[in-house]
Protein backbone atom coordinates (compact mmCIF):
# COMPACT_ATOMS: atom_id res chain seq x y z
CA UNK A 1 0.00 0.00 0.00
CA UNK A 2 0.67 3.45 -0.61
CA UNK A 3 2.32 4.88 2.68
CA UNK A 4 -0.22 6.66 4.97
CA UNK A 5 1.43 10.14 4.66
CA UNK A 6 1.30 10.34 1.03
CA UNK A 7 -1.82 12.11 -1.02
CA UNK A 8 -3.32 9.04 -2.50
CA UNK A 9 -3.57 9.78 -6.68
CA UNK A 10 -6.18 9.15 -8.49
CA UNK A 11 -6.51 8.33 -12.08
CA UNK A 12 -9.53 8.03 -14.32
CA UNK A 13 -9.94 4.54 -16.25
CA UNK A 14 -11.79 5.06 -19.96
CA UNK A 15 -12.33 2.37 -23.10
CA UNK A 16 -14.10 2.58 -26.35
CA UNK A 17 -17.14 1.28 -25.77
CA UNK A 18 -20.52 1.10 -28.17
CA UNK A 19 -18.69 -0.16 -31.26
CA UNK A 20 -20.90 -2.84 -32.39
CA UNK A 21 -23.26 -2.21 -35.76
CA UNK A 22 -26.24 -3.89 -36.23
CA UNK A 23 -26.11 -7.91 -35.48
CA UNK A 24 -22.33 -7.03 -35.23
CA UNK A 25 -21.41 -7.25 -31.38
CA UNK A 26 -17.30 -6.24 -30.39
CA UNK A 27 -16.73 -6.35 -26.64
CA UNK A 28 -18.66 -6.60 -24.09
CA UNK A 29 -19.79 -3.18 -22.86
CA UNK A 30 -22.22 -4.37 -19.75
CA UNK A 31 -19.34 -5.99 -18.47
CA UNK A 32 -16.53 -3.24 -19.24
CA UNK A 33 -19.08 -0.29 -17.88
CA UNK A 34 -18.69 -1.67 -14.38
CA UNK A 35 -14.84 -1.64 -14.33
CA UNK A 36 -14.12 1.81 -16.32
CA UNK A 37 -14.92 5.25 -14.85
CA UNK A 38 -15.13 7.03 -18.65
CA UNK A 39 -16.85 5.77 -22.00
CA UNK A 40 -15.26 6.74 -25.49
CA UNK A 41 -18.98 5.92 -26.99
CA UNK A 42 -18.60 5.46 -30.60
CA UNK A 43 -21.22 8.00 -32.88
CA UNK A 44 -21.48 5.65 -35.99
CA UNK A 45 -18.43 6.76 -38.15
CA UNK A 46 -16.24 3.79 -37.70
CA UNK A 47 -18.60 1.65 -35.66
CA UNK A 48 -21.99 1.79 -33.44
CA UNK A 49 -25.09 2.49 -34.43
CA UNK A 50 -28.59 4.28 -33.38
CA UNK A 51 -29.17 1.76 -31.08
CA UNK A 52 -25.99 0.92 -29.56
CA UNK A 53 -25.66 4.72 -29.02
CA UNK A 54 -28.14 4.90 -27.12
CA UNK A 55 -28.11 1.83 -25.16
CA UNK A 56 -24.53 1.66 -24.43
CA UNK A 57 -25.15 5.97 -22.87
CA UNK A 58 -28.16 4.40 -21.14
CA UNK A 59 -25.73 2.13 -19.02
CA UNK A 60 -22.99 4.37 -18.96
CA UNK A 61 -25.43 6.77 -17.00
CA UNK A 62 -26.86 4.27 -14.54
CA UNK A 63 -23.61 3.92 -13.19
CA UNK A 64 -22.63 7.33 -13.05
CA UNK A 65 -19.90 6.70 -15.99
CA UNK A 66 -18.52 9.93 -17.90
CA UNK A 67 -19.54 9.79 -21.45
CA UNK A 68 -17.35 11.11 -24.64
CA UNK A 69 -17.77 11.40 -27.56
CA UNK A 70 -15.65 8.87 -30.02
CA UNK A 71 -15.26 11.08 -33.52
CA UNK A 72 -14.38 9.25 -36.27
CA UNK A 73 -13.37 9.49 -39.84
CA UNK A 74 -16.10 7.98 -42.26
CA UNK A 75 -14.87 4.69 -42.21
CA UNK A 76 -17.27 2.05 -41.29
CA UNK A 77 -14.88 -0.86 -43.69
CA UNK A 78 -11.69 0.10 -41.90
CA UNK A 79 -12.90 0.87 -38.06
CA UNK A 80 -11.76 4.02 -38.37
CA UNK A 81 -8.34 3.08 -38.45
CA UNK A 82 -7.70 3.72 -42.24
CA UNK A 83 -5.72 7.25 -42.81
CA UNK A 84 -7.59 9.65 -44.49
CA UNK A 85 -7.61 13.11 -46.40
CA UNK A 86 -10.78 14.74 -45.56
CA UNK A 87 -11.02 18.51 -46.50
CA UNK A 88 -11.71 20.55 -43.90
CA UNK A 89 -15.42 21.79 -44.55
CA UNK A 90 -15.87 17.99 -44.58
CA UNK A 91 -14.08 16.84 -41.61
CA UNK A 92 -15.90 20.00 -39.18
CA UNK A 93 -19.11 19.11 -40.63
CA UNK A 94 -18.71 15.12 -39.73
CA UNK A 95 -17.69 15.75 -36.10
CA UNK A 96 -20.33 18.09 -35.64
CA UNK A 97 -22.66 15.93 -36.81
CA UNK A 98 -21.24 12.88 -34.59
CA UNK A 99 -20.99 15.19 -31.45
CA UNK A 100 -24.90 15.71 -32.12
CA UNK A 101 -25.79 12.92 -32.25
CA UNK A 102 -24.71 11.39 -29.36
CA UNK A 103 -26.07 14.61 -27.70
CA UNK A 104 -29.11 13.76 -28.81
CA UNK A 105 -29.21 10.48 -27.17
CA UNK A 106 -27.37 11.73 -23.93
CA UNK A 107 -30.09 14.34 -23.44
CA UNK A 108 -32.90 11.36 -23.95
CA UNK A 109 -31.71 9.81 -20.88
CA UNK A 110 -30.71 12.55 -18.78
CA UNK A 111 -26.99 12.53 -19.19
CA UNK A 112 -24.62 14.99 -20.75
CA UNK A 113 -21.46 13.95 -22.96
CA UNK A 114 -18.73 15.82 -21.56
CA UNK A 115 -15.74 15.13 -23.48
CA UNK A 116 -14.57 14.14 -27.12
CA UNK A 117 -11.87 12.11 -28.03
CA UNK A 118 -11.03 11.18 -31.62
CA UNK A 119 -10.51 7.62 -32.93
CA UNK A 120 -7.65 5.61 -34.66
CA UNK A 121 -6.30 7.23 -37.63
CA UNK A 122 -8.33 10.70 -36.61
CA UNK A 123 -6.70 10.16 -33.23
CA UNK A 124 -3.21 10.00 -34.72
CA UNK A 125 -3.66 12.89 -37.39
CA UNK A 126 -4.57 15.11 -34.92
CA UNK A 127 -1.73 14.62 -32.98
CA UNK A 128 0.42 15.36 -35.44
CA UNK A 129 -1.62 17.37 -38.27
CA UNK A 130 -1.82 21.42 -37.29
CA UNK A 131 -4.86 21.61 -39.42
CA UNK A 132 -6.62 18.45 -38.69
CA UNK A 133 -6.29 19.63 -34.99
CA UNK A 134 -7.33 22.78 -35.62
CA UNK A 135 -10.50 21.58 -37.72
CA UNK A 136 -11.54 19.05 -34.45
CA UNK A 137 -11.30 21.63 -31.86
CA UNK A 138 -12.82 24.19 -33.96
CA UNK A 139 -15.84 21.45 -34.82
CA UNK A 140 -15.62 21.23 -30.94
CA UNK A 141 -15.67 24.23 -29.83
CA UNK A 142 -18.67 25.36 -31.88
CA UNK A 143 -21.04 22.84 -30.35
CA UNK A 144 -20.31 23.22 -26.94
CA UNK A 145 -16.93 25.03 -25.83
CA UNK A 146 -17.65 23.25 -22.02
CA UNK A 147 -16.31 19.94 -23.60
CA UNK A 148 -12.91 18.50 -22.60
CA UNK A 149 -10.96 16.99 -25.34
CA UNK A 150 -8.84 13.85 -24.37
CA UNK A 151 -5.64 13.42 -25.90
CA UNK A 152 -2.08 12.11 -26.22
CA UNK A 153 0.44 14.48 -23.78
CA UNK A 154 2.06 17.26 -25.73
CA UNK A 155 0.24 16.91 -28.60
CA UNK A 156 -0.81 18.84 -31.84
CA UNK A 157 -4.49 18.07 -30.73
CA UNK A 158 -4.42 19.53 -27.10
CA UNK A 159 -2.52 22.70 -28.25
CA UNK A 160 -5.27 23.42 -30.76
CA UNK A 161 -8.00 22.76 -28.09
CA UNK A 162 -6.53 24.96 -26.22
CA UNK A 163 -6.24 27.78 -28.40
CA UNK A 164 -9.89 26.90 -29.68
CA UNK A 165 -10.67 27.77 -26.00
CA UNK A 166 -11.72 23.84 -24.99
CA UNK A 167 -10.27 22.63 -21.90
CA UNK A 168 -8.26 19.66 -22.50
CA UNK A 169 -6.77 16.35 -20.63
CA UNK A 170 -3.96 13.71 -21.44
CA UNK A 171 -4.31 10.27 -21.54
CA UNK A 172 -1.88 7.10 -21.58
CA UNK A 173 -3.04 3.75 -22.99
CA UNK A 174 -2.49 0.43 -20.48
CA UNK A 175 -2.40 -1.70 -23.45
CA UNK A 176 -0.34 0.17 -26.12
CA UNK A 177 3.59 -0.27 -26.68
CA UNK A 178 5.33 3.09 -26.61
CA UNK A 179 7.62 4.50 -28.62
CA UNK A 180 11.34 6.30 -26.97
CA UNK A 181 9.69 9.46 -28.35
CA UNK A 182 6.37 8.79 -26.08
CA UNK A 183 3.85 8.31 -29.10
CA UNK A 184 2.59 4.66 -29.63
CA UNK A 185 3.81 1.94 -31.68
CA UNK A 186 1.99 1.47 -35.10
CA UNK A 187 -0.75 -1.38 -34.24
CA UNK A 188 0.92 -2.95 -37.85
CA UNK A 189 4.42 -3.54 -36.06
CA UNK A 190 5.01 -6.58 -33.26
CA UNK A 191 4.31 -5.82 -29.80
CA UNK A 192 2.40 -2.95 -30.50
CA UNK A 193 -0.56 -4.12 -28.32
CA UNK A 194 0.08 -5.93 -24.82
CA UNK A 195 -2.63 -8.83 -23.97
CA UNK A 196 -0.49 -10.40 -20.50
CA UNK A 197 -3.47 -8.69 -17.75
CA UNK A 198 -0.72 -8.78 -14.84
CA UNK A 199 1.79 -6.55 -17.01
CA UNK A 200 -0.26 -4.57 -18.27
CA UNK A 201 -1.87 -3.61 -14.46
CA UNK A 202 1.77 -3.50 -13.30
CA UNK A 203 2.63 -1.40 -15.78
CA UNK A 204 -0.22 1.56 -15.67
CA UNK A 205 0.26 0.82 -11.48
CA UNK A 206 3.87 2.17 -12.12
CA UNK A 207 2.27 5.19 -14.96
CA UNK A 208 -0.14 6.15 -12.29
CA UNK A 209 2.53 6.37 -9.30
CA UNK A 210 5.40 7.70 -11.28
CA UNK A 211 4.38 9.00 -14.64
CA UNK A 212 6.56 6.96 -16.28
CA UNK A 213 6.72 3.95 -18.79
CA UNK A 214 8.91 1.52 -20.41
CA UNK A 215 9.48 2.18 -23.88
CA UNK A 216 9.97 -0.70 -26.60
CA UNK A 217 13.60 0.14 -26.40
CA UNK A 218 13.96 -0.13 -22.48
CA UNK A 219 14.35 3.60 -22.40
CA UNK A 220 12.20 5.50 -19.44
CA UNK A 221 9.50 7.98 -21.12
CA UNK A 222 7.57 10.26 -19.28
CA UNK A 223 4.07 10.20 -20.35
CA UNK A 224 1.70 12.53 -17.66
CA UNK A 225 -1.97 10.93 -17.55
CA UNK A 226 -5.39 12.30 -16.40
CA UNK A 227 -6.88 9.22 -17.88
CA UNK A 228 -5.32 5.49 -18.81
CA UNK A 229 -7.31 3.80 -22.24
CA UNK A 230 -8.06 0.17 -22.01
CA UNK A 231 -8.87 -0.91 -25.30
CA UNK A 232 -12.25 -2.87 -25.36
CA UNK A 233 -11.96 -4.16 -28.30
CA UNK A 234 -8.75 -6.60 -27.37
CA UNK A 235 -9.00 -9.74 -26.36
CA UNK A 236 -9.95 -10.72 -22.98
CA UNK A 237 -10.39 -6.63 -22.68
CA UNK A 238 -12.89 -7.12 -19.33
CA UNK A 239 -10.66 -9.38 -17.89
CA UNK A 240 -7.35 -7.11 -17.98
CA UNK A 241 -9.50 -3.88 -17.08
CA UNK A 242 -10.64 -5.76 -14.07
CA UNK A 243 -7.28 -6.47 -13.31
CA UNK A 244 -5.89 -3.02 -13.67
CA UNK A 245 -8.58 -1.72 -11.64
CA UNK A 246 -7.85 -4.58 -8.71
CA UNK A 247 -3.95 -3.66 -8.93
CA UNK A 248 -4.81 0.12 -8.88
CA UNK A 249 -7.55 -0.22 -5.59
CA UNK A 250 -5.28 -2.48 -3.78
CA UNK A 251 -2.30 0.29 -3.78
CA UNK A 252 -4.74 2.63 -2.47
CA UNK A 253 -5.09 4.57 -6.25
CA UNK A 254 -8.62 6.33 -6.50
CA UNK A 255 -10.16 5.54 -9.38
CA UNK A 256 -12.83 8.34 -10.77
CA UNK A 257 -13.79 10.07 -13.79
CA UNK A 258 -11.00 12.81 -15.17
CA UNK A 259 -14.27 15.03 -15.33
CA UNK A 260 -17.37 16.03 -13.43
CA UNK A 261 -20.49 13.93 -13.98
CA UNK A 262 -22.86 15.64 -12.01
Amino acid sequence: MLPASASAPRIDLNSDLGEGFGRWELGDDDRMLDVVSSANVACGFHAGDPATMRRTVRGAARRGVAIGAHVSYRDLAGFGRRAMDVPSDDLRADVVYQLGALQAFATAEGARVRYVKPHGALYHAAATDERVARDVAVAVAGVDPTLVLLGLPGSVALSAAAEAGLATATEAFADRAYTPAGTLVPRGEPGSVLDDADAVAARVLRLVTTGTVTAVDGTEVRVPADSVCVHGDTPGAVAMAQRVREVLAAQGVELRPFVETA
